[in-house]
């Protein structure tokens, strides 16, 4: 008949020990050092732009990142969309308001107003990616369409024709990733960096 004292327990807690921390050892050399490293050397071999954070540099002094939205008031510029994080990159998040909370109705119907007088068309050729935040709170792209009807304003506070400025939205309007995910966007901050190169109206 086996009893525990056909099993007993090892002799040796010492070696134990020595195994499960040899264990813990090589595997936070292996998962937290090696594959860290090698993972990072690659993304700066394959994709240095995208591995240091996509920015944008004018005259060798950094104005932004392609990743990440900001805030364009003045008319001069295209606006991007509305952000419930004043476009934080360190507190990204959308409004966490549902569609029907009357906070978020309001909000977006003085959207709707601001940005059809704005732009001189009426509420309902307003896009609804320019009267709500996105899910990030700091999208830097906008619709080409929501691009489109900003180039009348925009070129009128520049002085520039609206066929000059809307040959620009079309250079930088950005196909769907490899035809396929998602949809045809603007990057506003790209957008608004070249019309400042073509146009002689500062801010």
């Amino acid at each position: 008949m086996n009893t525990l004292e056909n099993f007993p327990l090892s002799s040796e807690p010492q070696l134990l020990f020595r195994s499960s921390f040899g264990l813990i050892v090589v595997g936070f050399l292996i998962a937290g050092v090696l594959y860290c490293s090698v993972s990072v050397s690659l993304a700066q071999l394959l994709f240095p732009k995208q591995a240091n954070g996509s920015v944008i540099e004018l005259n060798e002094k950094m104005v932004g990142s392609a990743l990440v939205g900001q805030a364009f008031v003045s008319d001069y510029y295209f606006h991007a969309r509305p952000s419930a994080i004043a476009y934080d990159a360190d507190a990204v998040g959308g409004s966490n308001l549902a569609l029907s909370n009357p906070e978020l109705q309001q909000q977006i119907q003085e959207r709707v107003i601001q940005f059809a007088d704005k732009n001189g068309i009426s509420v309902q050729q307003v896009p609804h990616d320019m009267v709500t935040a996105s899910g990030s709170g700091i999208d830097p792209d906008i619709s080409p369409q929501s691009a489109l009807l900003q180039v009348k304003r925009v070129a009128q506070q520049r002085h520039l024709s609206e066929q000059q400025v809307r040959a620009l939205v079309q250079q930088h309007i950005q196909p769907a990733q490899l035809g396929i995910y998602g949809k045809a966007r603007v990057n506003v901050l790209q957008l608004n960096l070249a019309l400042d190169q073509i146009s002689s109206t500062s801010r």
